[in-house]
């Protein structure tokens, strides 16, 4: 068995060492990928910061990392339709295949769910073992640091085309980088207004270059007041995306959301969050939805898509670029909050 360089959750606390662990093995229905690009997400930094989720999911020594894109270099016996060669991202979520959400459409909540760089070895290495069914191809016209961010892309088409945004005035909140993301696609899906609203003025920058006509910042801007002005003609927006984790964020989308709008919450939060039910969801008649993670994978042929027709650039939200091996650079910019998307490329992969 070789051996690769990998960044790796040795032990519990902060920090991960860059090291050289054996290349996994490939099982009969798995493909080994040579990675290209990877690059951090939020979730990463929480496991790097050993935060206490992290200190629950996550058991080291573990390679980290999930959202990636390579080409394929090995193939099980039982694998088809994946052949050596073949450019491809991935999935990051292991569905079981068996329980009621997969068996009626639903596995992307499925009920034993494990996650690439979570529950088993990810992406910050030279090469990662997968699923094969977990492969996505991708077109060689998508640049492999674009291809590595199709999955926290695909968030963001899910949460975005989770009803209709065409002619549609849409308020993002949270503008890390599945926020602006989410302006992109919602302008690219034909949204007649987009407005971005973050406390970090770095980040409404890269809302303002992903295309939001107006950017609000709830630290000096009264957020509420000014989008129910905006669309004052529908008495309030008519799609709010909260992206952001933040309570105020959920009560001011809320309030801004015009009678009958839709509310589409990916934010994860770390407390209960109070609403006014009877007013702001019961009496407007608000569509409320949770969202998490891509539909499988319908989500990702859309994401494709709009990368490879060109009608979504996203190419201004990858503001960082390393070798994998100076990834402590990339995640202490990630921990400052001011970084778009971080991504690393192992050496010899550009």
């Amino acid at each position: 068995m070789g051996k690769m360089k990998a960044i790796v959750k040795e032990q519990p606390g902060l920090g991960a060492v860059w090291r050289e662990v054996p290349i996994p093995e490939v099982g009969h229905e798995d493909i080994l990928v040579k990675v290209e690009a990877a690059s951090i997400c939020g979730s990463d930094v929480h496991i790097y910061n050993w935060d206490p989720w992290s200190q629950q999911r996550v058991k080291p020594p573990m390679i980290m990392g999930h959202e990636f894109s390579g080409q394929v270099v090995e193939i099980g016996q039982a694998v088809r339709g994946i052949k050596i060669g073949d450019f491809v991202s991935a999935e990051t979520h292991i569905v079981c295949g068996h329980c009621y959400q997969c068996r009626t459409g639903s596995s992307h909540v499925c009920q034993d769910m494990k996650i690439l760089g979570v529950d088993r070895d990810g992406a910050f290495a030279e090469y990662i073992a997968i699923p094969a069914v977990n492969a996505v191809p991708t077109s060689r016209s998508v640049p492999p640091e674009v291809a590595a961010i199709q999955e926290p892309l695909g968030n963001a088409v899910h949460t975005v085309l989770a009803g209709e945004v065409a002619g549609r005035r849409v308020a993002v909140f949270g503008c890390g980088p599945v926020g602006a993301l989410a302006v992109g696609v919602a302008k690219a899906a034909g949204a007649t207004a987009v407005y971005a609203i973050d406390i970090n003025d770095y980040r409404l920058e890269l809302a303002k270059k992903m295309g939001a006509n107006l950017t609000l910042n709830p630290q000096r801007d009264d957020v509420v007041t000014t989008l129910r002005e905006l669309a004052v003609d529908r008495g309030g927006v008519d799609v709010f995306l909260e992206m952001s984790g933040s309570p105020q964020a959920v009560q001011q989308g809320l309030a801004a959301l015009r009678n009958g709008g839709r509310a589409s919450i990916l934010g994860v939060y770390s407390r209960p969050v109070e609403i006014d039910w009877t007013n702001d969801i019961v009496f407007k008649g608000v569509q409320l939805q949770g969202i998490t993670g891509r539909r499988m994978f319908e989500t990702w042929y859309t994401a494709e898509a709009l990368l490879s027709s060109g009608a979504l650039d996203v190419t201004p939200l990858i503001t960082h670029r390393l070798a994998m091996e100076d990834y402590e650079t990339g995640f202490e910019a990630m921990r400052t909050g001011n970084t778009g998307k971080v991504v690393l490329f192992p050496r010899g992969s550009r």
